[in-house]
């Protein structure tokens, strides 16, 4: 496995699995003299990790942050920052009874295929688990934005068949933490919350989909060709473990309207220039043009369900299995952080390649 690396000027590598002894990354590129807030970072661990609610996995990981380099007297050295979070909760003893069988929807036969090896506890390198590595790395980076205001709030606007049908202005960001599911109205994280409590209790899952948010990121960020921002944007959130979609401004529903309806009109005010409309989603030609940025990104129903499923295993014989264990029946409300980390990967990446480009 070769590509563990994500980033141009601001690369994060990364290392570890699910039932190892660790998981972590280097974060090199990084400028020297920033004062890191660790109290911000574990925070965001805090919201990723699991057992922190009845609608997550039981799986109870304290996840504490540990920087082993780059770091003195709470600054950044500029040399690569090195960090890990223990493993300490593991049953690797609830995969044996699937070390042989390939579970519908996961990564075990294309592993196999690829590698000839897996380790089957828990997916090893491909459980949800290593993005532990992407939220530190991602809330380090977001240390670049802050003297920018530039403001990344990711939150949850579907569940299943429930959605979150506001504006952006409509929504009180300070309500996402408020509830179990990280949605900024109060009334439809209820439905959201009851309904994912009904498919836990049923063994099964269920997929949703997150927005995401970025304020104030000047024009003029991105490349016009193979290094496009929302390109880039595109492909940190498909780097994300069950994501299986991913739609900009209008997205999909742009189709639906004329090009004379969908065109994005400028005008000035007070020497600014702004949109009428932001069906471009703050990026037009690849490149940011001073509008806010949204998206949303779909993920997939947990592929591990507490009830029986046919499959096959490695000698392609057909079997039933019900891997048991400790699972998520929704993974978006823990995924919310992650969004804001791997968007603030983007984002410092350009904003280094940008300054680059004035020396």
């Amino acid at each position: 496995m070769s590509v563990n690396s994500f980033g141009n000027i601001l690369r994060l590598t990364t290392f570890g699995e699910s039932h190892g002894f660790a998981i972590g990354g280097i974060l090199d590129g990084f400028p020297s003299g920033i004062l890191l807030d660790t109290d911000f970072i574990q925070n965001q661990l805090n919201k990723r990790r699991p057992g922190q609610s009845k609608i997550t996995t039981s799986r109870n990981e304290p996840d504490k942050l540990r920087i082993l380099s780059g770091v003195f007297e709470g600054k950044s050295t500029g040399t690569p920052i090195a960090f890990m979070v223990e493993n300490s909760n593991q049953r690797s003893s609830d995969y044996h009874t699937i070390a042989d069988s390939f579970r519908p929807s996961h990564a075990d036969y294309t592993y196999s295929q690829k590698y000839g090896i897996r380790d089957y506890r828990g997916g090893g390198r491909s459980s949800a688990r290593t993005t532990v590595s992407q939220v530190i790395g991602g809330s380090i980076a977001q240390h670049l934005l802050w003297p920018l205001n530039i403001r990344i709030t990711a939150f949850t606007s579907a569940v299943g068949n429930i959605k979150l049908n506001k504006l952006p202005e409509e929504l009180d960001f300070s309500l996402i933490e408020q509830n179990l599911v990280r949605c900024p109205d109060m009334e439809i994280a209820e439905e959201m919350t009851s309904f994912i409590e009904k498919i836990k209790d049923e063994g099964d899952t269920v997929g949703g989909i997150i927005t995401c948010m970025i304020e104030n990121v000047p024009a003029g960020w991105g490349e016009p060709v193979f290094e496009k921002l929302h390109a880039r944007l595109g492909f940190a959130m498909l780097n994300i473990n069950a994501v299986k979609g991913f739609e900009i401004g209008s997205g999909f529903d742009g189709i639906k309207l004329k090009g004379s309806q969908h065109n994005d009109l400028f005008f000035v005010e007070n020497g600014k220039v702004f949109t009428k409309t932001n069906f471009s989603g703050g990026v037009q030609g690849g490149i940011s043009n001073g509008q806010s940025i949204y998206f949303n990104v779909a993920f997939k129903p947990v592929a591990t369900l507490l009830q029986n499923q046919k499959t096959i295993n490695a000698a392609l014989q057909e079997v039933s299995i019900n891997p048991g264990g400790r699972h998520d029946p929704c993974v978006v409300p823990r995924a919310v952080p992650i969004v804001e980390a791997m968007s603030a990967l983007v984002l410092a990446d350009f904003f280094l390649l940008h300054n680059a480009r004035k020396y």
